[in-house]
């Protein structure tokens, strides 16, 4: 294939990159979306593949079948209550990758770069490989977090930020090293500690942030896999993989930086790893009285008097599998005239979106699933407030108790519904393992049980 068509289609590919952006950004236009994405990068593997810079085509194929096989048994085995950590997993090959590629691009005998040019392309290599190794380790901490392998609690060193700022200050002495190095061996030397030391301060960074913010977390590492992407993009001089790269990280920051003002947490603390909240339960919050439990029968019967009903899904809800059980109750609803609505916290569940993909699976109409901004300041007229697995999202101790670990978050405000009920298997905390002082408010009914059950016989009553 011409370099003319390789680069016609690298530019039709990049257009249909930027239309999937923009359809993923409405849950109506998502599936569009989708579909641009994967055709673009039909597109891009083919044009590539078939170009003149493409050689020994037997070990590609046969790994594209490798790859292709365990991404689709990985696809269609993997529970929605999986996906967060599957996308943190996911952001780590990429991180891999480009440590991977920029070895093998400054090992190559047949690169051949000379004065300025050959400084460019190492300092391509060299912030390549810095940033993917961060990518990695931070991706695979996040993982094992979010998998529940490594304790969601913060690892809080002494002195951790000299720690961070003595690592990147040896990486930029070493870059010198690297770039000024007269042998190969001084130079590979110079780099593989680099390495080291990145692999080290991706994991410390991921480390000193606690559970709650992990959706945060999802949002920086996949604008830290995008810039990954776009360095390795210009190692091995592919425009494609460049604007692909620069997309995502662009894309990856601004989300990032949409979800910090969301959680009232600042930016430049977050991609430097410092906002970890402890996770101690010891915020002030002494609970004194008695919850009032509720049963599914007497649910039915609030919400069959009920003019309007907001839903405030959680965690909770995609680890039941309850969703369709709550499109069902909604669908029910809806039906004897009641006016349902769904809250959405920018942080529910454990990756951005996570509600949104859970409900529209569910098929619950797209235009009454509202944001927190567009909803918080109704509640003090909704009849009932359902929450259904949510905890730190709803937690009055963000706004009430400048002492606790979620002091500042934004949080739906539910307990200023005339009635809330919150479905939950037991007392226990949230994430962030901070204690919620909802459950002991007046107005408040607990709903113990499991939530797949719990609305099922709330929708049985109806």
């Amino acid at each position: 294939m011409s370099a003319g068509i390789v680069s016609a289609a690298y530019i039709a590919a990049s257009v249909l990159f930027i239309l999937s952006l923009g359809g993923l950004s409405h849950q109506e236009t998502a599936r569009r979306g989708n579909l641009y994405g994967i055709a673009g990068m039909a597109i891009a593997i083919i044009a590539t593949v078939l170009s003149d810079k493409v050689s020994g085509y037997a070990i590609l194929i046969l790994m594209m079948l490798i790859g292709g096989t365990l991404g689709t048994i990985v696809a269609r085995r993997v529970e929605m209550t999986q996906m967060p950590e599957l996308v943190a997993i996911l952001h780590s090959f990429v991180g891999l990758a480009a440590v991977l590629v920029g070895f093998a691009s400054y090992l190559d005998p047949n690169a051949h770069f000379e004065g300025v040019e050959k400084t460019i392309h190492e300092v391509e290599i060299y912030l390549g490989i810095f940033i993917g190794a961060i990518t990695f380790t931070g991706s695979v901490i996040a993982f094992g977090k979010l998998r529940g392998i490594i304790s969601s609690k913060p690892l809080t060193l002494p002195a951790r930020h000299w720690i961070n700022l003595a690592i990147i200050l040896v990486c930029i002495w070493l870059g010198s090293v690297f770039l000024d190095a007269e042998s190969t061996g001084g130079g590979f030397f110079a780099l593989f500690l680099m390495t080291l030391l990145a692999f080290v301060f991706g994991a410390h960074l991921v480390m000193a942030i606690g559970g709650a913010d992990m959706p945060v977390v999802i949002s920086m590492l996949n604008s830290y896999s995008g810039w990954a992407a776009a360095a390795t993009g210009f190692m091995l001089s592919n425009d494609l993989l460049i604007v692909t790269g620069a997309l995502v990280g662009s894309s990856g920051a601004i989300l990032s930086y949409i979800m910090c003002r969301a959680m009232n947490r600042k930016f430049l603390s977050v991609i430097s790893g410092g906002f970890g909240s402890t996770t101690s339960t010891d915020s002030g919050d002494e609970q004194a009285g008695e919850v009032t439990q509720i049963f599914a029968d007497e649910t039915a019967e609030l919400l069959k008097d009920a003019d309007q009903v907001v839903i405030i899904p959680g965690y909770g809800m995609a680890v039941a599998h309850a969703q369709h059980g709550v499109s069902e109750l909604t669908r029910k609803l809806r039906a004897n005239g009641t006016k349902v609505r769904f809250a959405i916290h920018p942080v529910a569940g454990r990756m951005p979106g996570h509600m949104n993909v859970l409900l529209a699976e569910a098929k619950v109409p797209y235009d009454i699933v509202l944001e927190m901004d567009e909803i918080n300041d109704e509640f003090p007229g909704i009849d009932v407030a359902i929450v259904i697995g949510a905890n730190d999202i709803v937690n009055p101790s963000a706004l009430e108790n400048p002492n606790s670990p979620i002091a500042g978050m934004p949080v739906l405000e539910v307990w200023k519904a005339r009635t809330c009920i919150v479905s939950k298997r037991s007392m226990a905390t949230g994430y962030a393992g901070v204690e919620n002082p909802l459950f002991y408010k007046e107005n408040t009914r607990m709903l113990f049980g499991d939530a797949k059950d719990s609305i099922e016989a709330i929708s049985k009553s109806l």
